[in-house]
């Protein structure tokens, strides 16, 4: 056998070694997070999906709505023992992130629809919708298309209006339908905790992430292969169905708090919340100096301020 035939033969070999090691190493990783971080509540079936709820509290009914790559666990941190007092909270999981089920054509809109009807089931059929981030434009959805089903909005840090930034090379190539199912299972085996870590501080930035914030997170349910896939297609076609949304924001009739860090990289005040609480007269901008793309962590007396504002202006209280 002529060694040119032999050496292709060894590379061949050494490939199915590598994905066969890859695939295991990446179901390892993804039984080892959902062990350690496993459903903080309920799961709905609505209709037909499984929706993951953590309800706690007394009061007002108020929902809360992740951003991109996050969970329940990014509220459950810190603010919704401090809300619980006065509200009754419920966090959702969204599609396909967390414990809660995907979607066909998983749409801000179509988001909105599931955990309005999650609400629903819950009792909740009015609440004080809030989001943050890509959650925001979630609750910005939820308000254009159904006015009479929420008591008043607030938004944290949300996309609302069209940008012109191009989209990152991580989300062209997860979201992609070839490329995706191949790097998905990579990151999920092989990428390194430090890496991990440095993300998490990056979208804290110019702040730093609470201590312990990280360990309670759970970045492993993030970076389970489903969810890497449906994170990055939902943010790749995000641009497009801000489009069309906000072309409608008329028909949001409820009061609107809008909070945002004059410090925030990722989602630019001056793109987003100043040019939409300009446009309608319903909507109380609060600008926190210095403060980046996580407020409801770094400055959760200002959050909070915000909803019992909103609750106030809906004859709540």
């Amino acid at each position: 056998m002529k060694l040119a035939v032999k050496l292709f033969i060894f590379l061949v070999i050494l490939v199915i070694a590598f994905v066969a090691v890859t695939v295991w190493k990446a179901g390892a990783n993804e039984a080892r997070a959902e062990s350690n971080y496993p459903p903080e509540g309920q799961l709905l079936d609505i209709d037909g999906v499984q929706v993951h709820a953590v309800v706690r509290g007394e009061g007002p009914d108020l929902v809360l709505i992740h951003g991109s790559s996050g969970s329940t666990r990014d509220f459950t941190f810190a603010l919704v023992e401090r809300l619980a007092p006065d509200f009754r909270v419920i966090v959702f999981d969204r599609p396909g992130l967390g414990y809660t089920g995907t979607i066909e054509d998983p749409t801000i809109e179509r988001q909105a629809d599931l955990l309005g009807k999650a609400a629903a089931q819950l009792g909740a059929p009015k609440p004080i919708v809030l989001g943050q981030s890509y959650g925001g434009s979630v609750a910005l959805a939820w308000a254009v298309n159904h006015p009479d089903d929420l008591s008043a909005l607030v938004t944290l840090a949300s996309p609302a209006l069209p940008w012109t930034t191009g989209l990152s090379t991580f989300y062209k190539t997860l979201s992609n339908p070839i490329l995706g199912p191949i790097t998905a299972p990579l990151i999920t085996a092989w990428v390194s905790r430090d890496r991990v870590t440095q993300g998490v501080e990056s979208v804290f930035a110019p702040q730093s992430a609470p201590k312990g914030y990280g360990d309670y997170f759970g970045p492993g349910l993030t970076l389970r292969r489903a969810s890497l896939r449906a994170n990055a297609i939902q943010r790749a076609r995000l641009l497009n169905e801000i489009k069309s949304l906000s072309l409608r924001y008329e028909a949001i009739s409820v009061p609107m708090e809008i909070v945002h860090g004059d410090a925030d990289t990722t989602v630019g005040l001056h793109i987003h919340s100043r040019p939409l609480a300009a446009r309608l007269d319903q909507a109380n901008l609060t600008v926190l100096e210095g403060v980046g793309h996580m407020p409801h962590h770094v400055a959760e007396d200002d959050i909070i301020a915000a909803i019992k504002r909103a609750s106030h202006r809906a004859a709540l209280h």
